[in-house]
């Protein structure tokens, strides 16, 4: 007699319910099911993340490698490998180190430049995102936290850029060091204290030695940290999304995150590091080599800092010869003080700026619709302005390489950048919100007239008229994305005096909404009311 009886379950099907059955496995599949719930927008500028995760990966996956080669030690030694021309020369256990995975390690010259070409990538990635968040408005609450976060992570990277371009210890990182040292020594009644703590002594002490341990440990962590930070932020609240048809401050339109949204970020991410690889195969960066070993009493000729550094280079070049005078017994350069201090308001206006908006406009509410940034025309002039003064520090950094290659003056081309500083910005300011209300009144004329066609038609009564035609409703919506802000007014206190502070508040609340266009109201089919006349002239025409 024939017994039907069930196929036993293999062992990976008895391990996987088993898994799955368990505490974590129902946790995952939970955080799986979240994960298909949960939807996220399908714009370019949600990718800047994605390129800083993969840089970070490859910083990452190739320092570790770069830890069991590369020796941070300055103690000399003599060369005896496989670059000839440098055959007994003198140099520090990290440049021959150095040298010895660039040309004696299988693989060795790939991993150092995919490093530093990660390295290179990474600020760019991230001041991207800055710039994506600001002129969008997305740092605005609930996410000025994730805009801190953000900042802190450029800073970090910016400090790990640093910390890494001196390991070599070669001729230009050696000149690098040797600036660096001569700024921390302008800072009066600390300077000397502070450069015997970096450098461990007299130039360059053991400044190998102690920049190593910051490299490798305190800026990975830090960076790590602030990451997770971040993403967890970014779970907690909802994407931002520019205003379409069906989007609003509670719902978000996109594609799952599991599995589209996760395929799409995925592709990206291999498509940056494979590129990255690539370039690393075939680019040359930083090729310690031909710079030679770093020799405390010479500089390398038409040496250029990184190119995330390059604006603080910028700022020191750009101030006038001369700047300093003695007080209190201590002697005060203005020549390195002054960069200092402008640098630092700079990144400090940069960190604070959601705050200070929310405060001048007094806007509390949460934010999940992101803005045009000409809806919005003086915080895009302030945006623009804030770039065309970092480019300009950042163009300061190569004035010798420009006046070189165009046959000027450095002193000329010194002159003109000074100048431009000043000017720059404010110029900048002015145009831009010139052009951002005009780009908006445009909006606003289409939104009520709609698009010109070029088709002119005579109407009885002997009247010439261009028929437009009519915007659709999920164009309307873009077009009239113009928020619903109100200025605030000082209002005076119980004995009838207006604050100071309130008075400065209540002006610059003023100006900063003045441009604000107010959107127009729409009918059921989603265009200006004004469309009830174009509508007649269109019955007009074909009768």
């Amino acid at each position: 007699m024939r017994v039907n009886r069930r196929p036993r379950a293999s062992v990976t099907q008895r391990m996987s319910r088993a898994i799955s059955d368990s505490v974590t496995g129902r946790r995952v599949i939970a955080f799986r099911e979240e994960l298909r719930r949960r939807h996220a927008p399908v714009h370019w500028t949600n990718l800047f993340g994605i390129v800083t995760l993969a840089c970070v990966v490859v910083v990452f996956g190739t320092g570790i490698a770069l830890m069991f080669f590369y020796q941070p030690s300055g103690s000399l030694t003599r060369y005896d490998g496989s670059y000839a021309p440098l055959h007994g020369s003198t140099m520090s256990q990290a440049l021959r180190s150095t040298l010895a995975l660039s040309f004696d390690v299988r693989g060795g010259m790939l991993l150092r430049q995919a490093h530093h070409w990660a390295a290179l990538l990474l600020p760019a990635a991230i001041i991207l995102q800055l710039l994506v968040t600001f002129f969008t408005g997305a740092f605005r609450r609930p996410r000025k936290g994730m805009w801190v976060l953000l900042f802190g992570i450029l800073i970090v990277a910016l400090a790990g850029g640093w910390s890494g371009y001196a390991l070599p210890d070669d001729m230009l990182s050696g000149t690098g060091l040797r600036i660096t040292q001569g700024i921390v020594l302008g800072i009066p009644v600390m300077g000397t204290w502070l450069s015997s703590l970096l450098f461990g002594g007299e130039f360059p002490g053991s400044i190998i030695e102690h920049l190593y341990p910051l490299h490798v440990a305190v800026v990975p962590a830090l960076l790590v940290l602030l990451l997770v930070l971040r993403a967890r932020s970014a779970w907690f609240h909802k994407p931002p999304q520019f205003p379409a048809q069906g989007r609003s401050e509670r719902i978000v339109v996109g594609v799952p995150l599991w599995p589209n949204h996760a395929a799409r970020n995925g592709g990206l991410f291999a498509l940056v590091v494979g590129m990255l690889v690539l370039v690393s195969a075939f680019v040359t960066v930083d090729p310690v080599w031909l710079y030679g070993p770093s020799d405390p009493a010479a500089a390398s000729a038409g040496s250029q800092p990184d190119w995330y550094t390059g604006f603080l280079d910028g700022a020191l070049r750009l101030v006038p010869p001369g700047w300093e005078f003695v007080w209190l017994g201590h002697t005060w350069s203005l020549s390195v003080l002054v960069p200092l201090a402008v640098v630092g308001l700079f990144l400090l206006a940069v960190l604070v700026y959601p705050f200070a908006e929310e405060w001048v406009t007094a806007d509390h509410r949460e934010h999940h619709l992101l803005d045009r940034p000409r809806t919005v025309p003086v915080r895009t002039a302030i945006g623009v302005a804030g770039v065309v003064f970092y480019g300009v520090l950042w163009s300061a950094g190569s004035a010798d390489l420009v006046a070189t290659h165009f046959g000027l003056s450095v002193e000329s081309v010194v002159v003109l950048l000074q100048v431009t500083l000043v000017v720059g910005p404010i110029a900048a300011f002015i145009l831009t919100r010139r052009v951002a209300i005009g780009l908006e009144r445009k909006d606003q004329e289409i939104l009520l007239h709609g698009y010109e066609t070029g088709r002119i038609v005579r109407l009885p009564g002997g009247e010439y008229v261009e028929i437009h035609r009519p915007v659709d409703a999920p164009e309307a919506l873009r077009l009239s994305s113009a928020g619903d802000y109100v200025p605030i007014a000082a209002h005076p206190d119980d004995d009838g005096h207006l604050h100071l502070g309130d008075r400065v508040r209540a002006r610059l609340s003023e100006f900063f909404f003045e441009d604000r266009m107010v959107p127009v109201q729409h009918n059921d089919d989603g265009v200006g009311e004004e469309r009830t006349h174009e509508r007649s002239i269109e019955r007009a025409s074909r009768s």
